[in-house]
């Protein structure tokens, strides 16, 4: 319950009132104060060049302690109703993440001509340490307030691109071929110019040339060096990026303007030749503000209610992808509308079965734990309540679905009502395939581009 705010008024003040409040800083807020006041200072937010600073780690900005005298003058002494003058300040020491301070103020002037009053500031360290000290010139209140706030707003940081490591990763690795298959739209022509300037990868236009350049007319851009492999029609296309594909020619399948179950129907065939022992499934690969780190939802397109064997061969394709990007060992929350076996919902029982066929090394590279509701699965909070013992509890780096109706509603309600960015690829043929919508923003595109170069280098280099 939030407290309820009572000031003092000028004639209530006595020399050596005194009030205090103490706030723990978290690399949140120190993100938070710099988005706030616009101070990107690197040694605030950058941990390799602040480690070569006089501190040898990031540390708060000073006004963000600062700002901890003005709390206590707003809200305790005097209290609401308060002007603020002025302010002297001296910083005696670094406020680092982690470190709680108590802003502790006494008055120690009262100007009973003006209602001016002074008072003393010091803030100190969670171990009596000063890091703060100097006084502040305020307006005393002249009415009595008592005020009832309601809850503070919560503040969700959301660093710009999640992803923009794998992306930079990406940059600085040579160009991969891909094959834009059927881009005759505005949209997929963009798309592929993109790709290239962000020199992400090579892509050549497969589709019917007249209505690439159709398209590109459309788009005003110019189609001048890149390589057209003329084709009829759509079909044509997805058949001979496949074959392109499946001769080395091509490293990535990209989808332009055909239906996403033509170009995969072609991926797919068995003459084709990108078939592997693998089934395929699809990845949301998902920057959401709101969560620390990134995190997989899969499958959310492709396979429609996939059975245990299915869920199998869908969870090790999402912990390859997450080991070639860097995870030793991914975090498989296998969700279901429970965190408890129940013999009358089936998405139970194949959850517990593929946390039991981790745990035999039918899934490799991983820590699988199911059931797993979505919120035991990346709330700490949610799983300390509830008294859950797992490994993967509470920050989970891939969340398996049950079927593709649940993987697509929760990515969706994701994408529009927590502001997330997605990132959609399709795992399982030999070589990766960018599945992005035309409603998919350009950041969602980049990333998609940069997680199936990275993917086709890094298991490359694994194989070589």
């Amino acid at each position: 319950m939030t407290q309820t705010l009572t000031n003092r008024t000028f004639d209530q003040l006595q020399i050596g009132d005194r009030a205090e409040l103490t706030r723990s800083v978290g690399p949140e807020d120190i993100s938070l104060f710099a988005a706030l006041s616009g101070d990107n200072n690197p040694a605030h937010l950058d941990a390799a060049f602040a480690a070569d600073g006089p501190f040898g780690h990031v540390i708060a900005h000073g006004m963000w302690t600062a700002g901890l005298v003005s709390a206590v003058l707003g809200t305790r002494l005097p209290g609401p109703g308060t002007i603020y003058l002025g302010q002297e300040i001296r910083f005696r020491r670094p406020v680092m993440p982690g470190d709680t301070i108590t802003a502790s103020l006494e008055v120690v002037e009262l100007m009973a001509d003006t209602r001016r009053v002074r008072l003393a500031a010091i803030c100190t360290n969670q171990q009596g340490e000063t890091v703060l000290e100097g006084d502040a010139l305020v307006l005393a209140p002249r009415t009595p307030v008592t005020w009832h706030p309601g809850p503070l707003p919560k503040a969700v940081i959301h660093h710009p691109g999640r992803y923009m490591s794998f992306i930079e990763q990406a940059r600085a690795l040579p160009p991969v071929t891909a094959g834009v298959v059927h881009p005759c739209s505005k949209a997929a022509i963009m798309g592929a110019i993109e790709i290239r300037d962000e020199g992400l990868m090579d892509p050549i236009l497969i589709g019917p040339e007249a209505r690439i350049r159709a398209g590109a007319d459309e788009a005003g851009v110019s189609l001048d060096g890149m390589v057209i492999e003329n084709t009829e029609h759509s079909h044509a296309a997805a058949a001979r990026a496949v074959e392109m594909a499946a001769r080395g020619e091509i490293q990535v399948l990209i989808k332009g303007s055909l239906h996403s179950d033509e170009l995969l129907g072609a991926v797919v065939s068995k003459t084709g030749g990108l078939r592997t022992e693998r089934r395929i499934s699809h990845i949301y690969g998902m920057d959401v503000p709101a969560y620390g780190k990134p995190l997989i939802i899969t499958d959310a397109a492709i396979n429609i209610q996939p059975t245990l064997d299915h869920k199998r061969d869908i969870c090790q394709n999402a912990v390859d992808l997450m080991r070639l990007l860097g995870a030793k060992q991914p975090k498989v929350a296998v969700l279901a509308a429970v965190e408890t076996v129940n013999e009358t919902m089936p998405a139970t029982l194949d959850a517990a079965a593929l946390t039991v066929m981790a745990a035999r090394g039918q899934i490799t590279g991983a820590l699988v734990d199911g059931p797993l509701a979505f919120d035991n699965a990346i709330s700490p909070e949610s799983v300390a309540t509830k008294g859950i013992v797992s490994p993967v509890a509470g920050q989970a780096d891939i969340l398996l679905v049950p079927d593709l109706e649940a993987g697509n509603m929760l990515a969706k309600q994701l994408i529009y009502f927590a502001g997330a960015t997605a990132a959609g690829l399709v795992l399982g043929a030999r070589v990766p395939i960018v599945l992005t919508s035309r409603a998919d923003p350009l950041s969602a595109r980049i990333a998609s581009a940069a997680l199936a170069k990275l993917a086709v280098i890094r298991k490359a280099e694994a194989v070589g």
